[in-house]
């Protein structure tokens, strides 16, 4: 997440929206350990490994996503990219016409005066000190139109390097293109299997799953250090904080970054550039998009990264709390901030 984009996207429309019951996507918001630990209340077998799966399947669907959110903010810089190299490029065919148009004009000017031997002109002329003036004067136009000449041949190479480069990168961007297509097929074929295995679960347990995974009463086992309740580390971030609180109730929607609706590095994204800070789109590059605290240091504000591949993110709020966007079929709320197994705690 470093500190410091949008013309729609291909395969970034709101149609990749994929919402599931809130219940099966709980999953997504936990590590594997935490829903196998919820499909351990049953003890029977077939039921442990399809939560298990489920579990898996989310958090697959997580990272997928985040790989999705990296092309598409990929693919969006590089359209920026094309853009400015196709204007420099066209402004700089403009300059080139110029030039030449220019130089046309000399070149014929010069062609019509000098139909006649420049020492014969001088003898016939009935003023021979205007005529010498005159030499002089298309001498330096010769002098200046060899120096407009190199700079049209400049021109040119420049416009050409400059109409390179827009190929290379349109290249590119058709490249990214294709990556985000995939990673939305990655994300879709993973949230779809998880669906189908939730589908297959009896009713009775699927309810018991899901009130596992979203009565969070229970903590993770790792050992959690006093937070005092500090203030947040400057204003913004406070600003930051109040705009993730009020996206509390918002849905999760995967690739979005509001203002209605989210995924876990989009209200992050959000919710920072609300306060006029700049934070890159993914959670892994959000988990670098500042300097890392203890989590005994957390104030309100610093982003909380989650798993040891920085698939999720929240932001601290004080209290033992974070604001997160937790899985598809969920809503942003509160959770306890060792939720999950803490990579990093970073302050943009």
């Amino acid at each position: 997440m470093a500190t410091h984009r949008r013309s729609p996207q291909p395969g970034s429309t709101r149609t990749s929206r994929v919402t599931v019951l809130s219940a099966a996507a709980a999953a997504a918001a936990l590590s594997g350990g935490a829903a196998a630990q919820v499909a351990a209340a049953d003890p029977a077998g077939p039921a442990t490994d399809t939560s298990s799966r489920v579990g898996q399947l989310y958090q697959q669907a997580e990272q997928a996503t985040e790989q999705y959110n990296a092309a598409q903010e990929r693919a969006t810089r590089l359209r920026r990219e094309v853009a400015t190299l196709q204007d420099q490029a066209a402004r700089g065919q403009e300059r080139v016409n110029r030039m030449r148009d220019a130089l046309g004009a000399i070149a014929g000017a010069q062609y019509r005066s000098g139909g006649i031997d420049p020492t014969m002109a001088l003898m016939l002329s009935s003023d021979p000190d205007s005529y010498l003036d005159r030499a002089e004067a298309l001498d330096r136009i010769s002098t200046h139109q060899a120096a407009d000449l190199a700079q049209l041949r400049e021109a040119q190479r420049s416009l050409e390097q400059k109409r390179s480069m827009a190929a290379a990168k349109l290249a590119d961007l058709e490249r990214a293109r294709s990556t985000m297509k995939d990673r939305k097929r990655s994300v879709q074929g993973k949230l779809g299997a998880a669906q189908r295995l939730l589908n297959e679960m009896p009713a009775a347990q699927r309810a018991g799953f899901v009130r596992g995974l979203d009565g969070r009463a229970s903590r993770s086992s790792r050992s959690v250090p006093d937070m005092p309740d500090l203030p947040a580390s400057s204003s913004r971030a406070a600003m930051a904080v109040a705009v993730a609180r009020a996206a509390i109730g918002s849905p999760y929607v995967w690739g979005s970054t509001g203002p209605s609706s989210f995924d876990c590095s989009g209200l992050m994204q959000y919710s920072y550039r609300k306060a006029g800070v700049s934070l890159p789109r993914t959670s892994q590059e959000q988990k670098h998009a500042g300097h890392q605290v203890p989590l005994d240091q957390a104030r309100p504000g610093d982003l909380v990264i989650y798993r040891d591949n920085a698939s999720h993110v929240g932001m601290y709020v004080g209290g033992g709390r974070v604001v997160h966007a937790p899985y598809p079929g969920a809503r942003v709320r509160y959770d306890p901030v060792d939720m999950m197994p803490i990579s990093a705690v970073t302050r943009p």
